[in-house]
């Protein structure tokens, strides 16, 4: 059933679209563990539909550089408009939950702060470089912004030595002035680029929401342009509407679209990807990261 909202229909959720709520004593932990640091996650900020279950198997994504965003997308439920100074402390504050959590594949991402001369580059970095000093053998993902095509602030993202350096595009390019007002399609694609062309050995990673009103011809434009500025890893999934006062969902993506969206990818040449309603940046990205690298192996 559709639910009238004013002159739209929300579209109701579709049976594979139903999630348990998160419960038991891992995921108690978690919570615990970040409230402890006065630390925040995207999964919370953001809503994600998987926090229960990385919460429950002991991941989650850590948002640094405040809980509040300079940019307001159509699609994000991150609270607009920051209201403090990043915090020096948060780097060890990070590094320290990592370790009280025992990872071994650490996610870190940040709002978007072009309040900040390098767009908050250089904590991000000292929190890469404080997991690594006290997490011996963790590994580092990053989902980073823009940094508003500051290549001053990716090179020295870069030289903190991440893992895997992940960038988003969201979306097709047609729907940019709606879905990312402050975002520009080529900027973010010429972020990918320079990545691999600053330092080959860092592989990098991008991600799409479906569902937006985008057709799959320019999916798969999208598709070429990612490769063709050299990025390795995908990740695909269902947008969801956070709030009324956000973008509405144009459709919702059966599974098997999904499945077919990954074997398209796959054949297209990308090393790795990941393909589900439920697929979000971070979901399940050690799995992608390690055949990443067994794949190099093999060559």
């Amino acid at each position: 059933m559709n639910v009238p909202c004013g002159e739209r229909t929300i579209l109701s959720k579709p049976p594979w679209l139903k999630r348990i709520i998160p419960s038991g004593e891992t995921y108690q932990e978690v919570r615990r563990v970040l409230k402890g640091k006065n630390l925040h996650t995207v999964c919370e900020e953001a809503a994600c539909p998987n926090l229960g279950e990385c919460f429950s198997r002991g991941t989650a994504t850590f948002l640094i550089l405040g809980d509040r965003c300079t940019r307001n997308c159509g699609f994000c439920a991150v609270a607009y408009g920051p209201e403090s100074p990043p915090d020096p402390r948060e780097p060890q504050r990070v590094a320290q939950a990592v370790r009280a959590m025992a990872l071994h594949y650490v996610v870190i991402t940040s709002v978007t702060r072009d309040d900040l001369p390098d767009g908050g580059a250089e904590l991000f970095a000292k929190t890469i470089e404080a997991v690594h000093e006290i997490n011996t053998g963790a590994l580092v993902e990053v989902l980073i912004p823009d940094f508003q095509g500051n290549d001053h602030a990716l090179e020295r993202i870069l030289r903190a030595g991440p893992n895997v350096l992940n960038h988003n595009v969201e979306t097709v390019l047609r729907l940019y002035p709606s879905v990312r007002p402050g975002a520009l399609y080529g900027r973010s694609l010429r972020l990918l680029r320079r990545a691999l062309e600053m330092d080959p050995s860092i592989p990098t990673k991008s991600g799409l929401m479906l569902g937006l009103g985008e057709s799959d011809d320019e999916i798969r434009r999208t598709f070429e342009d990612l490769l063709s500025a050299g990025c390795r890893m995908l990740t695909l999934g269902q947008y969801l509407q956070p709030s009324k006062d956000h973008l509405p969902v144009e459709r919702f993506v059966p599974p098997e679209a999904f499945d077919r969206w990954r074997a398209f990818a796959l054949q297209a040449g990308f090393e790795e990807a990941a393909s589900g309603p439920f697929v979000r940046s971070s979901y399940h990205a050690r799995e992608l990261y390690k055949t990443v690298k067994e794949k190099e192996r093999e060559r």
